[in-house]
C-alpha cells in the first residue's frame, strides 16, 4: 500500500533492542561488523537473536539492572518495526525521482540503516545471542551488549536528573567527619 512504510516482523529471525542512540553508539563495539543496526531520530535499533526479548528481563536482573528504570525497549515475538530506508533510499518497487527525499535516505522521521544487512548473507549468525541459545560460535555476546547499553542508559538518566531545575537538586555541602 503506497504511503505506508513496510514493517519487519520481529521474533522470527531477529528481535530488536531499541535504545537511545547515545547508548547504542557505545554498544557498537560489541557487535560483529555484519550486525544490522538502524537509526531513527534519537533512537538506535540493535538487531539481536530471535528469543532475546524473552531473555532480556532475566539478563537485566542477573546483571543487577532489573530494578532500575532504563530507557530501553525490546521487540520480540508478535512485534514489528518499521523497515528502515534501504541504502540509497529507494523504496521497495519504486525508483525515487530527482527531488525525492528518499533518494538520499533522508526521509524525515524514517528509520535508516546505520549498518545495513549484508545482501545475500545470513544475518542470524552476526546477531548477539546468549551462548546457551545455540548461537554460532563467533556470535556477539548478548550479555555484554545489554550490560553496556544498560550502564549507558543509566548514565544518561542520571545526567538528565542532574540537569534538572535547581529546586530539584540537593545543594547540601558534603559533610566530613
Amino acid at each position: 500500500m503506497p504511503g505506508r512504510p513496510l514493517r519487519l516482523v520481529t521474533g522470527l529471525r531477529f528481535d530488536v533492542l531499541d535504545v537511545p542512540a547515545e547508548a547504542g553508539a557505545d554498544a557498537l563495539r560489541h557487535l560483529a561488523p555484519g550486525s544490522p543496526v538502524a537509526l531513527r531520530g534519537d533512537r538506535m535499533r540493535l538487531l539481536v537473536a530471535a528469543g532475546s526479548a524473552e531473555e532480556l528481563p532475566g539478563v537485566l536482573d542477573w546483571l543487577e539492572w532489573g530494578p532500575l528504570a532504563l530507557d530501553l525497549e525490546v521487540l520480540g515475538a508478535g512485534g514489528a518495526m518499521e523497515a528502515p530506508v534501504p541504502p540509497g533510499g529507494a523504496g521497495v518497487g519504486r525508483r525515487p525521482g530527482p527531488g525525492d527525499p528518499a533518494r538520499t535516505g533522508s526521509v524525515q522521521g524514517a528509520a535508516a540503516w546505520l549498518r545495513p544487512p549484508v545482501p545475500g548473507g545470513e544475518v542470524e549468525v552476526s546477531l548477539p545471542a546468549l551462548p546457551a541459545m545455540g548461537s554460532p560460535k563467533d556470535a556477539p555476546d548478548l550479555v555484554r551488549l545489554v550490560d553496556t547499553v544498560a550502564a549507558r542508559c543509566h548514565r544518561i538518566r542520571l545526567r538528565r536528573l542532574d540537569a534538572g531545575p535547581p529546586a530539584c537538586r540537593r545543594n547540601q555541602p558534603l559533610a566530613f567527619s
